[in-house]
């Protein structure tokens, strides 16, 4: 396969697992931004959490709250949990990998926060934990994962929002999960306009 037959294919799978994820993704995406509108009118916070391309979407994402996304409005409350070195790496060497999140959403979660983790296998230890501590924490749980949803699918309650992209490809699963974050953004800020007009 030459080279650009082999980009357009990209370009057509990405596509189609975007088309095919509408129908179930929708509601879910939805449901999550209604929920988060709901943290943030009643002063909580958002904190979000991921490992490798999904701590870039974690990161994605409370930058785009905290600044803007399209339009200017007030500052949101959200913080990754991605990014903070001297944290991550003494509580790797201290407790294990897997408690890197879970630890600061007990320091920083509060009932009525919303945690987003972020797996594109549903099975990322350290997301696994940090969704354990959000719920013995009352915070709601938003989850974005793939394949199925893995261990995460099994963990979340009634109440938490499961945004699972039906494929099994990790490219294609992140690619669907940036789009469902600029829906999440596009959504907030829609629904936060409605509120101050």
């Amino acid at each position: 396969m030459d080279l650009i037959t082999r980009v357009s294919q990209h370009f057509r799978d990405s596509a189609q697992t975007k088309l095919d994820a509408i129908e179930v993704l929708a509601s879910p995406i939805a449901q999550a931004i209604e929920a988060m509108v709901d943290c943030l009118l009643n002063n909580g916070k958002i904190l979000a959490c991921g490992n490798g391309g999904s701590a870039a979407d974690a990161q994605h994402f409370a930058a785009e709250l905290v600044g803007r996304f399209e339009v200017e409005r007030h500052e949101l409350a959200a913080i990754a949990l991605t990014t903070d070195s001297s944290i991550l790496s003494a509580v790797a060497n201290d407790y294990g990998y897997q408690m890197v999140f879970a630890k600061q959403v007990r320091a920083l979660g509060q009932a009525g926060d919303v945690l987003v983790a972020i797996s594109t296998s549903g099975n990322s230890p350290s997301v696994v934990e940090a969704i354990n501590a959000a719920q013995e924490n009352d915070l709601r749980v938003v989850a974005l994962t793939g394949r199925g949803g893995g261990e995460i699918a099994g963990l979340l309650r009634e109440s938490d929002v499961h945004i699972c992209v039906p494929a099994d490809r990790t490219s294609r699963i992140q690619e669907t999960h940036l789009l469902a974050i600029h829906c999440l953004c596009d959504g907030i800020d829609c629904l936060l306009m409605g509120v101050e007009e």
